[in-house]
């Protein structure tokens, strides 16, 4: 499930951890895993206060970083501990001098919690950035029913290791991510002083640094083996770059180029917030309008919430509606635009109004579908949000290749989605989940090209006019969606629709999308005139566009050079991650575990499961597509049944039982479904 979830309309993170565990079960094969509420070795009967506000602080050995407010703090010999505002969920930064990383790891679990047990997959090295060197991570194995992540990289600076320890409730850890990316963002070592570019000039994307970037796509796609790559780069109005790499679809020869259409999944959001830009230069809305107040049917499932909500909190993820995507995802058949209106009514907050970033596709959809409505009262809010896009946007700006049409997109020039298999072999992604986006296409069913998204980017650079100098809005309500509502981690905000990074002291905008098989985005910037489009057709695609933007800057600004270090670790540690798991699957799945299935299996909101035996083979049906399952066999006792299907891999149930009745225990981070047999 954590795979999918990654996918799925996703922002990559800014620190994303890798499963981790203590060194002293690297020879353990299945070790019994810790109690979930198992303390710290530190934790002590009188608590330390949590923090009132963002506090600057430093480890034991001087090494700086911001602890968030609401979070408490205490230190214990080596380790620093920061304790989520839940409870029961830590952040440890241990400082220890050690020979290796493997002795690093094994003092600073000493130190933190000795008693942790859980079973290792796999360990990978890390790039090394910003004054860390020696860096390595340490995978382990959780048990699905603990509903908890545990992660832990080794790092080195001062001539000491930073062992830093990522042990969180499932739930915690997905609302309170740009926390801990607050965290991780500015955790340097000792003295150092990060790279930054402010008050330097871009330098002139000519022919040996065109060069550069065009060899760092090529390498990033070997590392990654994504299939195929498109690539536009605009400087000063100009463009300076726009073609393609590799191929449209494994095993036929297409390349593609400027013109070949991809899905651009979660980059329509920020399309559609232009469009929402337009109606508030006309004043039929404003960005401090409410939701009810233009369209009265909508509702959120806390009332409360529902009359708070303005235009602006819609697509700021800053609402505290956190992910609820396996129903639409799992559900889409016959889900309409309504219907997924509808479903928001069900959803709940989990954090304060504002207080966390928690990104909401279905509130997304809702900005889009108010914003068709207020444009064409009179039509049903899919054509009418169709509609106003192409009036509004993709006309104006003369994107002619894009579309929310599914149909119209897969005709001609268009690349194909892929992943890699169980085996890690690159493939055809099940891209018929990727239909499920249609119902919520504002959040990002969009289909474009890197010469179209470039002209999106241009006039972005361009604050809001048009080619000819004509305005297509006003200055202002353009960068209005640019303004800061939520904290993503330190020095990167979200607006509305756009994310804002000023890590390296420039300001960047930009946004990623991410469906199955498909990985974009697009990035400017404003200060030095200088945007780019990042098109991929394969999973892990979002290495390569998030890394990019990193080249850009070394390119751009003669930094460092981390970026190639970057993507080949990255890589590297995704395959052999897939080859850990895929270890600890059985496939075709453990008879045993099929004999114990129902025939089919029904929750109110994901629907129904057949489940098919074809010979030694099991088999989901979802209704809408299909996968073949595998079994494994947890730390727990439980076992598990996943799916295999390329791109839309490890989707876990759990086998169970409820009374007399057998279950399937499907999660994501923050909710939880239950298929009863039928």
């Amino acid at each position: 499930m954590r795979a999918l979830h990654r996918v799925a309309l996703s922002m990559t993170l800014p620190w994303v951890a890798t499963v981790l565990a203590p060194a002293a079960a690297l020879a353990a094969a299945a070790a019994p895993a810790a109690s979930p509420a198992s303390a710290p070795a530190h934790a002590s009967a009188t608590a330390a206060a949590p923090l009132a506000q963002d506090t600057p602080s430093t480890t034991v050995a001087g090494n700086t970083f911001i602890a968030p407010a609401g979070w408490r703090l205490s230190v214990r010999g080596p380790a620093t501990v920061l304790e989520a505002p839940e409870g029961g969920s830590w952040l440890a930064l241990v400082d220890v001098d050690a020979a290796d990383a493997k002795a690093a790891l094994a003092a600073a679990w000493a130190a933190y919690k000795p008693d942790a047990t859980w079973p290792m997959k796999v360990a990978t090295p890390v790039a090394p950035k910003d004054g860390w060197t020696d860096r390595q991570s340490f995978s382990y194995q959780t048990s699905p029913n603990e509903k908890r992540d545990v992660s832990v990289e080794v790092r080195r600076a001062n001539k000491l290791w930073t062992v830093i320890i990522y042990d969180m409730a499932g739930d915690v850890g997905e609302k309170r991510s740009s926390q801990v990316g607050q965290v991780m963002g500015k955790l340097l070592p000792k003295g150092y002083q990060r790279e930054s570019f402010a008050g330097k000039v871009a330098h002139k994307i000519d022919a040996p640094r065109l060069a550069q970037l065009t060899g760092f796509i090529e390498r990033a796609m070997a590392a990654t083996k994504v299939p195929g790559v498109a690539l536009g780069l605009v400087q000063d109005g100009r463009v300076i770059y726009s073609g393609g790499f590799g191929v449209k679809e494994v095993g036929k020869p297409g390349r593609p180029d400027g013109d070949t259409r991809f899905m651009i999944a979660s980059n329509t959001k920020a399309m559609a917030t232009l469009m929402l830009a337009t109606l508030v230069d006309e004043q039929k809305i404003g960005w401090e309008s409410t939701a009810v107040s233009l369209l009265p049917t909508f509702k959120l499932g806390n009332d409360e919430t529902t009359q708070q909500v303005k235009v602006k909190h819609l697509i700021c993820a800053c609402t505290g509606m956190p992910r609820q995507d396996l129903e639409w995802l799992l559900e889409f058949k016959d889900m309409t635009p309504a219907g997924a209106m509808t479903l928001l009514g069900t959803m709940q907050p989990t954090s304060g109004f504002g207080e966390l970033y928690q990104y909401s596709n279905p509130m997304a959809a809702a900005a889009g579908y108010i914003g068709g409505h207020v444009a064409h009262p009179d039509m049903e809010l899919g054509a009418a949000y169709d509609r106003a896009m192409q009036e509004r946007v993709f006309g104006p700006l003369k994107m002619n290749h894009t579309t929310h049409d599914f149909a119209r997109a897969k005709q001609g020039n268009v690349a194909g989605a892929h992943a890699p298999d169980v085996e890690g072999r690159m493939t055809h992604a099940e891209d018929r989940t990727n239909l499920s986006v249609i119902p919520v296409r504002p959040a990002g069913g969009a289909w474009s090209t890197v010469n179209d998204v470039l002209r999106y980017v241009q006039m972005e650079l361009n604050e809001g006019k048009l080619p000819d100098g004509k305005p297509l809005l006003s200055r202002e309500a353009l960068l209005a969606r640019r303004a800061p509502q939520v904290k993503v981690g330190t020095d990167i905000n979200y607006g509305m629709g756009l994310m804002v990074n000023t890590v390296y002291g420039t300001p960047v905008v930009h946004h990623g999308g991410d469906m199955i098989g498909f990985h974009s985005d697009m990035i400017w910037l404003p200060d030095h005139n200088v945007g780019a489009v990042v098109l991929t057709n394969g999973d892990p695609g979002w290495m390569v566009r998030t890394v990019f933007r990193r080249k850009l800057l070394e390119v751009l600004f003669d930094g460092r050079p981390e970026a190639d270090a970057q993507i080949t670790a990255q890589a590297k540690a995704f395959y052999d991650e897939l080859a850990a798991e895929r270890k600890l699957l059985s496939l075709p799945a453990d008879a045993g575990v099929v004999a114990q299935l129902a025939k089919s299996y029904q929750h109110p909101v994901l629907g129904e499961i057949q489940v098919q035996r074809q010979g030694a083979n099991l088999r989901f049906d979802f209704g809408e597509y299909a996968s073949d399952m595998a079994s494994r066999h947890n730390p727990d006792g439980t076992d598990s049944l996943l799916t295999v299907v390329p791109g839309f891999t490890g989707l876990e149930f759990v086998v169970g039982k409820q009374g007399d009745k057998r279950t399937l225990t499907l999660r994501d981070a923050q909710h939880e479904y239950v298929l009863v047999e039928r």
